[in-house]
């Protein structure tokens, strides 16, 4: 396993790969999958100063493949659970007419979608600004298919708002000196 693990790590090594590492990575980490990205990108833009702008972009655009996965992983769920449902009803009506009995009233809707997509269903698309958030941010995604959001506009907002992640996280990570990210580690080490 060791092996691997060195063989992974020197196969995507930043300086010899680059951006589709940074690609990659992202896509990866927007996923369900829990990577973060930010590391590699701000690694990347270490290394190559000058990369700034194609790392910010390619990132963005990795992550936003990744969030798109996500909402057609949400979408083909709820298509499946809709499958599902008919085909049991569709099985449960023919078992009914064999044995003759009377149809009872048609089931509810699940309250799955009202009780936790209320918010989502009343902005729409532009809830999408959020998918950058870590955590609750590729649920999001994916709860947007489910929800059957429309695509374009849903990947429009998702792409800003991870465009704005790696921008603002990036840009602070390099243009905020060390010193103050030393202090800020060590307070929180003393809070611990």
């Amino acid at each position: 396993m060791e092996a691997f693990l060195d063989w992974l790590f020197d196969t995507v090594a930043l300086p010899k790969v680059g951006l589709p590492a940074i690609f990659v990575v992202s896509l990866i980490s927007a996923t369900l999958l829990p990577l973060g990205s930010e590391p590699a990108v701000f690694g990347y833009v270490k290394l190559n100063p000058d990369m700034f702008w194609p790392a910010v972009l390619v990132a963005t655009a990795g992550n936003t493949v990744g969030g798109a996965i996500d909402w057609w992983l949400g979408y083909a769920a709820k298509l499946a659970v809709v499958r599902f449902r008919q085909h049991r009803q569709h099985h449960e009506h023919e078992v009914e007419h064999a044995e003759h009995r009377p149809h009872p009233r048609k089931p509810h809707k699940p309250k799955l979608d009202k009780k936790y997509s209320r918010w989502m269903r009343r902005h729409g698309p532009p809830t999408m600004l959020l998918s950058w958030l870590p955590a609750i941010g590729d649920p999001l995604c994916t709860l947007a298919g489910w929800l059957r959001m429309p695509f374009w506009p849903s990947l429009f907002y998702m792409a800003i708002g991870k465009f704005l992640r790696y921008l603002v996280m990036t840009a602070s990570l390099l243009w905020i000196p060390d010193s103050f990210w030393q202090g800020a580690g060590e307070a929180i080490r003393q809070w611990f």
